[in-house]
Order: C-alpha cells, then sequence, then structure tokens
C-alpha cells in the first residue's frame, strides 16, 4: 500500500472545548493561533508546559464560533485534559473528553468530501468524523498506517517524542507552532530556539534503514548516531543525537 489510497478505523480521543471563552483560552494554551481559525479550519498544535517540554500534539477542528474539537491519539486525551484544566482559572469554557472510532484515509489522490486533514495537512492524509468511506476504496492495515506515518515523519506521542522531549524534538514545529502570537506556556524556550538557530539535542527524521532494523536499535546514518523509535519494513524514524 506504499502509494494506493487505503482507509483504515482509527481511534482517536476527541476532547471539545465549549463556552464564551473557549476560542480565547485555547489561544493562551497551544502554540498555534488558534484566535484567527475560522468555522471548519484545522491546525496542528503543541501543548507544551511552562518549561517548554512536549505534554500533547493535538489537532484542532474550529467546529462553530466558540466550540472547538481537540483529537489526540488513542490513550492520550487523558493526560491532555488534565494539563488544559491545570490552567483553567476563572474562564468561561468547559472540556469534556469521548473516545471516537474515525476513519482515517492515507495516500489521499483527489479532495474527500467532509474530511479533516491529518499530519502535515497537505492533503495527502485525511480523517472522517465518523466510520464512513468510500466503498471503492481499499481497506489498509494498521502496518499499512504505520508506514504511511512514517514515511510523513509524523511522530506518535509516548512513541517517537514524549513528556520530556521539547518542540525542536518532534520536527512539526513549522506546521504546529505560530511564531506570531501572543504568550502560552512554553513559548520562552520555542521562540529562544528559533531565534538563535539552536539545534536540539535530539532530532526526529525519516531514514530508510535495513530490513534487520528493530526499535530501539542504535544506527548510524550521514555520520550521524541516533535510535529508532518507530519502524515497518526498512522504513523508519530515528531520533538523531545532536552532532
Amino acid at each position: 500500500m506504499a502509494t494506493e489510497t487505503f482507509w483504515l478505523p482509527l481511534q482517536r480521543d476527541v476532547i471539545t472545548a465549549t463556552g464564551a471563552d473557549a476560542r480565547t483560552y485555547l489561544h493562551s494554551q497551544l502554540s498555534q493561533d488558534i484566535a484567527s481559525m475560522r468555522v471548519g479550519e484545522t491546525r496542528q498544535s503543541l501543548l507544551l508546559q511552562p518549561t517548554g517540554k512536549l505534554d500533547g500534539i493535538i489537532r484542532v477542528t474550529c467546529v462553530e464560533g466558540e466550540t472547538f474539537i481537540l483529537d489526540v491519539d488513542s490513550g492520550c486525551g487523558d493526560a491532555v485534559l488534565a494539563r488544559l484544566n491545570r490552567f483553567k482559572i476563572r474562564v468561561k469554557v468547559e472540556l469534556s473528553l469521548g473516545r471516537e472510532l474515525w476513519t482515517a484515509v492515507r495516500n489521499v489522490a483527489s479532495p474527500i468530501s467532509g474530511s479533516i486533514p491529518a499530519w502535515r495537512c497537505d492533503g495527502t492524509a485525511v480523517d472522517l468524523r465518523s466510520e464512513s468511506h468510500d466503498a471503492e476504496l481499499l481497506q489498509g492495515s494498521l502496518e499499512d498506517y504505520e508506514e504511511a506515518r512514517i514515511i510523513a515523519a509524523w511522530p506518535t506521542m509516548n512513541v517517537d517524542v514524549t513528556e520530556s522531549s521539547i518542540p525542536a524534538e518532534t520536527g512539526i514545529t513549522e506546521i504546529a507552532v505560530s511564531f506570531t502570537k501572543g504568550c502560552y506556556p512554553g513559548q520562552e524556550l520555542v521562540e529562544r530556539m528559533d531565534s538563535r538557530g539552536s539545534i536540539a539535542p535530539r532530532q526526529l527524521r525519516y531514514v530508510v534503514v535495513s530490513n534487520s532494523s528493530v526499535v530501539g536499535q542504535e544506527i548510524e546514518h550521514e555520520g550521524r548516531l541516533g535510535i529508532v523509535t518507530s519502524i515497518r519494513g526498512a522504513h523508519a524514524l530515528v531520533a538523531f543525537k545532536r552532532a
């Protein structure tokens, strides 16, 4: 399924944010510009600790003017909800967590009505907030999904990155961070590293490796050492050490 369009069921943890202050509160907490989002728009974002360490990778969709859905990988919702509630002081916003079965479509060749952009939001990966799919599409497997994710260099929380990671390690700051918005927890580290052109201690990258490689193995690529964090066949995400 390396290039064919395929679908599969996808479990997501979904936080719904509603209330008069939902937009301003999320804007104050997330690395992405939420204040300017239009109804129907989706943006990727990071949720950080005040120290700049990673609390979550979040996709935000504006459903109505003051209603947003924040979806994360299955099993990550409780931690994200707890972090958002921790900073929710004297604001009118309600946060509720649910678990939903969506449909993931990958290697997308043409736009799919009603879909939500996924991963790098470049049109090749989308999700449907339902269990419906085009009957003409092939059903893929979790292995197909993981291969596509690795090739897209999209990290999974608690697999490729953890709460000890910093944004610059993820390889997705160009799509998940706004460098023109106001303050949010962890912004100081993000802005300082960007302005100074600093290199993170680890850098997650997609590379082709030996078929015998396994997660946790140290490999050398182009003169740099790294640890394999995800792998399917010869496709791998590797956390390379700073040279």
